[in-house]
């Protein structure tokens, strides 16, 4: 657990800023010093902090070894030329204190070296092991000081670690921080798990696992690791997605006569209702923010595209008519795109367009990219690729497409879930 004690007062505007809504963004240089410890622990948080801030593609920390001022006192007003000489229009300092109780006091402050004043400073409790998760927050905080938005740093992804060969792979869940640190285990790898999903508003999951052929949907509690059995649903090839509020799940199950349609439960009565009546697959379906709406893929007009429906099922309308087939929409958090992917030519991109269709793009290509998830902002999509005769590796691109990065894990990924901000 970390605690916040004090936030410093804000000026009314930031001298320095970053407009994330320009086409593209010039990464703003920032300094992050090495924080005060006395031992390699100070030096390690800003290392996490610059690595966060450096991979959303939004700032360019600068080299440590071109900073002339060496800080000695955080509480103290830098030399403010000797950083405007680096080109540091943003300088984060900070300070690492144990306190007799045991826990961390992590204390930071950020600076605007032009405008020669604090733009925010704030100081954070936990206990030793959290470290990391402090290092995530004071990004976190940076990140929203000079973008006016919320941060996604302090977050965490569950997905499907891949291990063995193609013919006896074993697939067990897994969760870790959003950069690929504190790997967990959730499952043993003797069943295989498929398509983890995160509930909106708490820590806990849906997934799939297959006893032999059977399916079953799971809800986990990852605080306590409580397990739950949703039900048996025959035929199901994709877990439930959770209603905005997180008191729903919605799901595509099969027919007797080969179609799917899409249901959602109560997960408190475990009522199911039918939202659609058709022929065709109906699968992969997602609320959007509001719970207004709901988008999913479906084969009705004879190949995978992607629809918008009320969210009692009313009006559907296509709204993907790009060539090609569409596929795993997911409404992002912000409601003002959704993400897909995309097979055309024998190559499967990751996109996003508008929720009535338009403005669609393409923000990477490849040979089998597959599973977006949105991270909490809104602005970064993590998803899956697995070339030909290689493992499944994951990915994160930022919504302009020039962003892309690997997640380092132990073993191959897939199937990405991102969780909301940690509390």
């Amino acid at each position: 657990m970390v605690t916040a004690s004090m936030a410093a007062t804000l000026p009314a505007r930031a001298v320095v800023e970053i407009n994330i809504n320009k086409g593209n963004v010039e990464p703003l240089p920032i300094a992050v010093t090495d924080f005060l410890s006395g031992d390699q622990l100070g030096a390690n948080i800003s290392a996490v902090i610059a690595a966060d801030l450096e991979r959303s593609g939004l700032f360019a920390p600068i080299d440590k070894k071109a900073f002339i001022e060496k800080i000695s006192n955080p509480d103290a007003a830098p030399r403010f030329e000797d950083w405007k000489v680096i080109n540091a229009q943003a300088l984060a300092t900070g300070r690492i204190t144990k306190q007799p109780d045991g826990r961390l006091k992590a204390e930071f402050r950020l600076w605007d070296t032009f405008g020669g004043q604090q733009l925010t400073g704030q100081q954070f409790y936990t206990t030793p092991e959290n470290w990391r998760r402090v290092a995530h927050i004071i990004a976190d905080a940076i990140y929203e000081r000079l973008t006016g938005e919320k941060g996604y740093f302090d977050t965490r992804i569950v997905y499907v670690d891949e291990s063995g060969s193609a013919a006896k792979r074993v697939k067990r869940l897994a969760i870790m921080d959003q950069d690929g640190a504190n790997v967990r285990y959730l499952s043993d790898g003797r069943d295989m798990v498929l398509t983890p999903r995160f509930s909106p508003n708490r820590q806990e999951v849906t997934y799939m696992s297959f006893s032999g052929d059977r399916p079953r949907v799971y809800l986990l509690q990852l605080e306590t690791g409580q397990r739950e059995v949703v039900g048996n649903f025959p035929g199901m090839t994709i877990a439930p997605r959770f209603s905005p509020d997180g008191q729903k799940v919605i799901m595509s199950l099969l027919q007797d006569d080969g179609s799917a349609n899409i249901y959602t439960m109560d997960l408190r009565s475990r009522t199911t209702t039918r939202l659609t009546n058709s022929q065709a697959i109906d699968t992969s379906a997602s609320y959007s923010p509001d719970g207004s709406k709901i988008v999913f893929e479906s084969d009705r007009g004879g190949r995978q595209q992607i629809y918008v429906m009320g969210a009692d099922g009313s009006n559907p309308q296509r709204i993907s008519f790009g060539n090609g087939s569409y596929s795993t929409p997911v409404w992002s958090p912000r409601g003002d795109l959704i993400a897909f992917t995309k097979q055309s030519g024998g190559q499967f991109s990751i996109g996003v367009m508008k929720p009535d269709g338009s403005g669609e793009r393409l923000l990477t290509t490849g040979f089998h990219n597959e599973g977006p998830t949105w991270s909490p902002n809104g602005r970064v999509l993590m998803f899956f690729r697995q070339p030909r005769g290689a493992g499944a590796k994951l990915y994160t691109v930022d919504v302009t497409g020039r962003n892309e990065r690997q997640i380092q894990t132990p073993n191959g990924g897939s199937d990405p879930a991102w969780s909301p901000l940690l509390e």
